[in-house]
């Protein structure tokens, strides 16, 4: 039930990153958003490659507060998100 959850957490994660939302969210929702998903990644302390992408995009969303993150980086990471929250309801 929880890696569902976590898995529906990572498909709006990705769409966020997909299609650049987090310019138009409230920075405090997306500063909450990176933290939680740093959170997420510390629960599979790092041994695993999908703490390191929820790592990852949590600090992307984090630095998107003050710097403009390029739209490649922020592509690629929303799809490695999506892939990743669509392989946990499988």
């Amino acid at each position: 039930m929880l890696v569902k959850i976590f898995g529906g957490f990572d498909l709006i994660i990705g769409v966020i990153l997909i299609f650049n939302l987090f310019e138009k969210i409230n920075p405090k929702i997306i500063a909450g958003i990176g933290l939680l998903l740093l959170i997420k990644s510390s629960l599979g302390i790092l041994k695993d490659f999908a703490s390191w992408i929820d790592l990852s995009a949590g600090g992307i969303l984090i630095i998107s507060i003050f710097l403009s993150i390029p739209e490649i980086i922020s592509i690629i990471l929303g799809i490695l998100m999506v892939q990743k929250g669509i392989f946990s309801f499988v």
